[in-house]
């Protein structure tokens, strides 16, 4: 009884690619010496050898190069596989003249070995060539193996002086030369402002995020972040007649100048099926939205104009808070939140979680986004008397004061082309604001509204730079208490060219322009309008 050959036997030492060739060649060798014999072991059937040995292609005929050559081979046959293998990788097997290879046909051993002598010197001569490019090339596989030591190396020498194994460090340094023009004909407010606030200034702001991972799909954030745009004498950093001159990237501490702050510290988790969940002590409602619907970069100039022409509605409420969201594969997504400004104080009057001190704000956001558009509607509820809506004119910002609570809506959108060119990119949106009062005076403002519209040209005049502009009306009242109709209309412009020197390191100038910043309460009669100019250089890291 016939066994098969123990050369056919994977050797524990032998290399991978000598094993993968023989599990090539052992089904093969396997049907074949444990076929039926057509001769006695001690028979030497020549004639038989031959024919089989010419029909084969071992005298010179031309391979096959496929096994759909042969007309009597279908995939269902239990050596299909095996076959297949040695037609396409070794070019070892051909069939009879007809077209037929005739695997049920018997075969002595010596035929046998025939064909397996034959695909094992086609292996011989695909090593030889191999040996050969290697000799060939055998310099630039040395410099090739010398690199990849030298990373190793550089990768183990990263891997044991890495800050850490799950925490991701990435920064931000903004510098800001500028300075601001006041002028109209309210020549005391004017000369007033000159002199208080006329000044250039040089300011910094630095943030550092440290983000976390635990599985590869949570977020553990805390933002560090410190500067010297001080809020009492720049206007720059939010000081002046009003504080719409505030730059996105202004902040200063609480503390004071130069000191460095806990700006946000939160967790998010994906809960499966779309949903992500957002928790943290110090965590902004902007942190808790699926979406944001602009594409207008939210670092250009003034940050009234980042606000997708809602300032109520996306107050970037900031504190204690959670919120959930869903999204969807298509681009659908829900998002709830709530953020207590005050949550980390006790006192129920003063601060707390869901308290009449909270300087709470709950939102829910309704939004669709694609890669070259989206959609997106807010509602915010906001406890009046915390300085929650930043950015307005002082006449109304000064109702908001009043204790009760202001509902905002906002109905925000973006387009963008899928190429660079001289088609810009679109962001719009429009906020519409009620309020109540516990106690509402005549006079204090019931509605307000606000909208804006940002451009913004990529790869503008030279590859990575990219230009922009921004007009709008921040919040200004619309209908008062009482009945009376206010003329508290202002109009915010910017106008920014991003330089992109290096791949962290960009230089913007820019220019900004607020017609009628006073709103209703500019004097009878006078004008009053601010101008602007700044440098800013972004390094980031």
């Amino acid at each position: 009884m016939s066994q098969t050959p123990s050369a056919f036997v994977t050797h524990p030492m032998v290399s991978p690619a000598a094993a993968r060739r023989r599990a090539c060649l052992a089904p093969l060798a396997a049907t074949l010496l444990l076929s039926p014999l057509a001769a006695e072991a001690t028979e030497l059937n020549l004639e038989g050898m031959n024919r089989y040995a010419a029909a084969a292609g071992l005298e010179g005929q031309e391979q096959v190069t496929s096994i759909n050559q042969f007309s009597d081979v279908r995939p269902t046959d239990w050596a299909y596989q095996a076959l297949s293998n040695l037609i396409e990788r070794y070019g070892c097997v051909a069939g009879y003249p007809n077209g037929t290879y005739r695997g049920g046909q018997a075969m002595s051993r010596y035929e046998a070995a025939a064909l397996l002598n034959a695909c094992l010197d086609r292996i011989t001569e695909v090593t030889d060539e191999l040996k050969r490019l290697i000799k060939e090339f055998e310099k630039e596989l040395a410099v090739l193996r010398g690199r990849v030591d030298g990373l190793e190396a550089k990768v183990g020498e990263l891997e044991a002086t890495q800050f850490s194994t799950t925490t991701k460090l990435s920064g931000l340094a903004t510098f800001v030369l500028g300075g601001n023009a006041f002028g109209g004909s309210a020549a005391a407010l004017v000369e007033d402002s000159r002199r208080r606030f006329g000044a250039t200034t040089f300011n910094y702001d630095v943030q550092l995020n440290f983000d976390t991972s635990f599985t590869g799909k949570d977020l553990l954030r805390t933002t560090l972040r410190a500067g010297n745009f001080e809020g009492d004498s720049n206007s720059f950093g939010g000081a002046g007649p009003t504080n719409l001159s505030q730059l996105e990237t202004a902040f200063q501490e609480e503390g004071g100048p130069n000191v460095v702050g806990i700006d946000r510290l939160f967790y998010q988790v994906p809960l499966g099926s779309g949903l992500t969940a957002t928790i943290g002590a110090r965590v902004g409602q902007e942190d808790m939205l699926a979406l944001w619907p602009s594409v207008y970069p939210d670092s250009a100039v003034l940050d009234v104009l980042t606000l997708n022409g809602a300032p109520a509605a996306y107050n970037k409420n900031l504190g204690a808070g959670a919120g959930l969201w869903w999204q969807s594969d298509g681009g659908l997504s829900l998002s709830a939140s709530y953020v207590a400004a005050h949550g980390q104080e006790g006192n129920p009057a003063q601060g707390g979680i869901a308290t009449d001190g909270a300087g709470g704000t709950g939102t829910v956001q309704i939004g669709y986004g694609q890669e070259t558009w989206g959609v997106a509607a807010i509602w915010s509820r906001i406890q009046n008397g915390n300085d929650l809506v930043v950015y307005g004119t002082p006449f109304t910002l000064d109702s908001y004061l009043l204790p009760g609570s202001t509902d905002a809506f906002g109905l925000s959108g973006y387009w963008q082309p899928q190429t660079t060119g001289w088609i810009p990119s679109i962001s719009a949106g429009w906020g519409i604001n009620r309020s109540r009062y516990d106690d509402a005076p005549a006079g204090s403002v019931r509605t307000s509204q606000s909208w804006s519209v940002g451009l913004q040209w990529l790869d503008a005049f030279a590859s990575g730079n990219a230009a922009g502009m921004a007009v709008g009306q921040p919040t200004f009242a619309t209908s008062l208490e009482g009945g009376d109709t206010p003329r508290d209309g202002n109009f915010v412009w910017e106008w920014w060219y991003k330089m992109q020197l290096t791949d962290n390191i960009s230089v913007t100038p820019a220019l900004f322009y607020l017609s009628r910043p006073l709103g209703q309460d500019s004097p009878d009669g006078r004008s009053f309008h601010q101008f602007g100019g700044l440098v800013k250089t972004s390094f980031s890291f």
